[in-house]
């Protein structure tokens, strides 16, 4: 893929946001009237032609609008976005969630996953080497548009279900960042092409794990990532005296 332009990825960060907001394919018209963009209607359109071309953006079924590929998503991840720092409210929350059961192991991984869902508003799935399985969370996957397909909640359902193919998602090997990111295709499950998952790997003295979350493909990455990343870190930070 080409190196884009600073106008390129100021009109696909504006629809990568709107589409997260939304969930609805993002038409030139709505960036017109939504994001001082400053170039005329059909240079967007132009650019938004590119972005398609080149990977970043396509165009679902017969709409004139376009919404964002993995390979764009992950570009706006990397590149575009700002994270959202986390409210000491949300942290001394997550850490009362927790420390009452700092000396239990599996009942710590348990809190950590009912905390992270409640905090992101998603479904939440721990795993641990010793093959435990958590999540918390479903609900929350029901009031999202995606998984009003009845496949897409079935196969996200059971994979709950399915420790080996868990475990190989989180054990791949990936970069050095703590948080890694799968988008659609990259989940290997059928069905799961709207799909995604934001996780992170924890380390205890005695232990080992991941934790994450399941969700559509439009997280709202710039505050899920900073969540993701503060549950893992703090079961680590809790269990390091051990």
């Amino acid at each position: 893929m080409s190196e884009l332009s600073q106008r390129q990825k100021t009109i696909l960060r504006a629809i990568i946001e709107e589409y997260i907001e939304t969930a609805e394919p993002v038409g030139s018209l709505t960036l017109e009237k939504k994001y001082t963009l400053r170039v005329s209607p059909a240079t967007v359109r132009n650019e938004m032609f590119r972005l398609t071309k080149d990977g970043y953006l396509k165009q679902p079924h017969t709409s004139s609008g376009r919404i964002p590929t993995p390979a764009g998503l992950k570009l706006y991840v990397s590149q575009l976005m700002e994270e959202k720092k986390m409210s000491v409210t949300e942290e001394v929350a997550a850490k009362e969630k927790v420390w009452d059961w700092r000396n239990d192991f599996p009942k710590l991984v348990s809190e950590a996953t009912k905390s992270l869902a409640q905090q992101t508003r998603h479904l939440a799935i721990a795993t641990t080497d010793e093959g435990d399985v958590y999540h918390a969370g479903y609900y929350h996957i029901l009031e999202m548009p995606e998984f009003f397909d009845i496949d897409v909640t079935k196969t996200v359902l059971s994979m709950l279900e399915e420790l080996d193919k868990l475990r190989s998602i989180f054990e791949r090997p990936f970069s050095e960042d703590p948080v890694s990111i799968l988008l659609g295709e990259e989940l290997g499950f059928d069905y799961l092409e709207p799909c995604g998952m934001v996780f992170t790997r924890f380390e205890t003295p005695q232990h080992k794990g991941s934790l994450g979350v399941i969700g559509p493909c439009r997280f709202d990455f710039a505050k899920i990532i900073p969540i993701v990343r503060y549950h893992g870190e703090l079961i680590a930070k809790i269990t390091s005296n051990w």
